[in-house]
Order: structure tokens, then sequence, then C-alpha cells
């Protein structure tokens, strides 16, 4: 019997899942990803047309969303949140992503995390070093959430995410 399921790498992502016990996660991020949940349609992705941005407001200063665009694959920045700009010292909502930080993209672990979003709908989680070259000296360690929407509940079009700085200590770097 054969196995006609197409496996797909996607680097450490590969099989990811976000974890149960979610104690340890920053407040926000928390906050973030269980709104997501609790707009997500059984047996489907939420879409933006899911989203109440009063909601979300004290996390909006640290969220970013990103546009999916495909053939060939890539992402546009439709927001980026105040908070994460002054970390990069400029603003970047509007600007292809593979343009505004090439570094970004071709960091493989970044790279694999974007095309697991869109490409298996899957939410992540990560806490760590950030990745971002540019960024503020004194912003080292990074904790976000990443989340896929979908407009027809399927086909991944936006991916939007919400994330916490930290310096080299662990304290929070304010949003």
């Amino acid at each position: 019997m054969s196995d006609d399921r197409v496996i797909t790498d996607f680097g450490e992502w590969t099989d990811y899942r976000i974890p149960g016990d979610r104690s340890d996660w920053h407040p926000l991020v928390r906050q973030f990803y269980e709104y997501w949940l609790s707009i997500t349609p059984e047996g489907r992705l939420a879409g933006r047309q899911h989203i109440a941005p009063e909601h979300m407001v004290p996390m909006l200063s640290r969220m970013w969303m990103l546009d999916v665009h495909r053939h060939p694959l890539r992402f546009r920045y439709r927001l980026y949140g105040t908070a994460l700009a002054n970390s990069l010292h400029r603003e970047v909502t509007g600007r292809w992503m593979d343009e505004a930080a090439p570094e970004i993209v071709s960091n493989p672990e970044v790279r694999d995390r974007l095309r697991f979003l869109a490409e298996a709908g899957c939410p992540t989680w990560r806490r760590g070093p950030t990745l971002r070259d540019g960024r503020d000296p004194l912003h080292r360690l990074i904790e976000n959430c990443v989340v896929p929407l979908a407009a027809d509940g399927r086909t991944v079009d936006i991916i939007i995410g919400v994330a916490v700085l930290f310096d080299a200590t662990g304290r929070e770097i304010p949003g």
C-alpha cells in the first residue's frame, strides 16, 4: 500500500505543535493566542474578517501582520506595531519583507517558520534570541506567537503575530 501524502520539510518547524501548557508564556502572548483560538471556526482557520481590533488593544503596539503572496511565496508587511518599529528604528509597514529585512528571509529558521505558517496553516510560538539585524542593541530576547489567517478558512492569506521584547537579563522592554 502506498502513502499518497505529500510530506513537506519545514526544517525545525516540521510537525511543530503549540505547547499544551502555556502557563510560562508572557500574558500578552498568551492572550493573543487564546483570542485567535476563540475566533477560529470549527475545522477551519480564522480570517481577518473574524478579528475585532478593539479586543486586541493591549497588543497592538507589539503586533505585526504580513500579507501572504504566492508564486513565488513572498510576504508584505501590512502592519508593524509602534513598539516593534521603535525597536528597529524604522517603519516597515507596506514594504516587502525580503526588501525591508533580507537577513530575516535568508535565515532558515525564520524562512521555514513562515513557510510552515503559510503552507501548513499552523500557529507557532517561540522564545529566544532576536533574529533580526538592526534592532535596538538592548533588545536581545523575544517571545512571540504567530498565527495564520485565511479569508476562505483554508488558504492562508495573512500571517499575524505579537512579540514581546526583553533585554539580555530577561527584563521586559515596555511596549
